[in-house]
């Protein structure tokens, strides 16, 4: 997968002022309809203006062209909260670590620096980035039956080092973050796996306190899947919540549950947006897309629902 280096900076338009506000955390979503291009030059954008910027990526599309280059069928389960997810046994981790922390990694950072940014990349095993118990066994439906499937390679993060991203931030740098995380066999020893981009880029979120933009494919979360008019434009109260929740369906329904992650672990707001549009996260940050407030997340919701699985989104 290609990440272009962006000329969003170089065209002498200016940009509204990145100024001193909190930490940007940036999901970079890694799917073929996701152009980063623009992305790139807001993070240039924002870097020059004195803002903290931490990006976490996915790399799925990388990962599947490189298995199927490789000779190996991508296999994909559905879990009984409803959501599908990448298996991920021991020969698919091979790849799925050769294309995030390998080409798609290297390929951003590359991008990020061709714009004047100062980026260092990252997988979550580097430094303890990301760390959390490996799942070697998850629960999946199966001709509407739900089963137990073994030899899994996957985790979600329960720890973050926020003292290497703050350490890197300080000097000047952009950390280039992606799964694989560092999951742990035993209290001494771990072993690389799969995570879920966006539960990777809330758990960093609420390290920080950051703010949160996932950038993706359409312009937020629809009320009405099947209609972009529908767009939830903010979700301020525990009624909207609802709302959102009811509203959100497939890939969409990870965003909502990694949002109620990062809320409920510090983050100070989460906005989904379109990673397509001019100045995708300048936008998100001025009000496009859907913006989600920490008010929003009471002690009702149930932010674990899709735990049984991962993704690499």
């Amino acid at each position: 997968m290609s990440w272009p280096g962006a000329a969003a900076v170089a065209d002498g338009e200016v940009l509204p002022d990145g100024g001193d506000g909190p930490p940007v955390v940036v999901k970079l979503g890694g799917a073929r309809a996701v152009d980063p291009a623009g992305a790139v030059g807001d993070v240039a954008h924002l870097v020059a203006n004195g803002r903290d910027v931490v990006v976490v990526h996915g790399g799925s599309t990388a990962v599947d062209d490189l298995l199927d280059r490789l000779g190996i069928e991508s296999e994909y389960v559905e879990t009984p909260s409803g959501v599908t997810g990448r298996f991920t046994d021991e020969e698919t981790m091979a790849a799925f670590t050769m294309a995030m922390a390998g080409q798609v990694n290297t390929d951003l950072v590359t991008a990020m620096r061709n714009v004047g940014v100062d980026a260092v990349g990252l997988s979550g095993v580097d430094g303890g980035l990301l760390t959390g118990p490996r799942k070697s066994a998850v629960r999946v439906v199966e001709d509407g039956k739900e089963k137990i499937k073994r030899g899994d390679h996957s985790g979600t993060p329960k720890q973050v080092n926020a003292d290497l991203l703050s350490t890197l931030l300080a000097g000047g740098y952009t950390p280039v973050a992606s799964p694989p995380m560092f999951g742990m066999e035993s209290e001494s020893e771990g072993t690389p796996v799969n995570t879920d981009a966006d539960r990777a880029a809330a758990a960093v979120a609420g390290a920080l306190g950051a703010e949160l933009v996932v950038l993706t494919d359409v312009s937020g979360v629809y009320a009405d899947p099947d209609d972009s008019g529908t767009l939830i434009e903010s979700v301020a109260t525990s009624e909207e919540y609802d709302r959102l929740t009811d509203a959100a369906e497939g890939f969409m329904t990870r965003k909502v549950m990694a949002a109620t992650e990062a809320l409920e672990s510090g983050a100070r707001t989460v906005t989904v947006a379109d990673a397509n549009v001019r100045d995708p996260i300048v936008a998100a940050l001025d009000g496009a897309g859907t913006r989600i407030e920490r008010s929003a997340v009471t002690d009702s919701t149930d932010g674990d629902t899709a735990a049984d699985a991962e993704v690499d989104g």
